[in-house]
């Protein structure tokens, strides 16, 4: 069962993050609002905390970056919330949805440019490819949390 939950995610879901800055801003209502009136479904969602271990984890493939321990500070800092987001299309429409990285390139209208404060803190996360998205999906949630 949980085989066929990847193969559907890798053709029409996403995973996404709603970072600290963004929890602790209170935007979480208002930028679930924004993800549901675009058209997609919440198929798994919490609110949890990040460990050390889980952000170096997550983030290894930015290791050698020199931004990576400001990255692991600030993802551990406070409570994120974790979804996977169904839709036609869902990663490369998300990622229109989210904006560019950072919030001053952002277009008018997504989530960056109404939500983040900067490239650093730039309020939530999106995949960037189907095959990211289920492993990013398949970190946070077990199978049998994925609807």
């Amino acid at each position: 069962m949980h085989e066929n939950l990847n193969i559907k995610m890798a053709t029409n879901r996403t995973f996404t993050m709603l970072k600290p800055d963004a929890v602790e801003k209170g935007h979480i209502g208002a930028i679930l609002e924004k993800i549901n009136a675009s058209g997609f479904r919440i198929v798994a969602m919490k609110l949890t905390q990040m460990t050390r271990t889980d952000a170096e984890t997550f983030y290894a493939v930015h290791k050698e970056r020199p931004f990576f321990g400001e990255l692991v500070e600030y993802m551990t800092r406070g409570p994120i919330v974790a979804a996977i987001l169904e839709k036609d299309n869902a990663v490369e429409d998300f990622r229109t949805l989210i904006g560019a990285t950072n919030p001053a390139d952002a277009a008018e209208g997504t989530i960056r440019k109404l939500y983040a404060a900067s490239i650093g803190e730039n309020a939530v996360h999106g995949s960037d490819s189907d095959e990211n998205a289920a492993i990013e999906g398949d970190f946070h949630f077990s199978g049998r949390e994925q609807f």
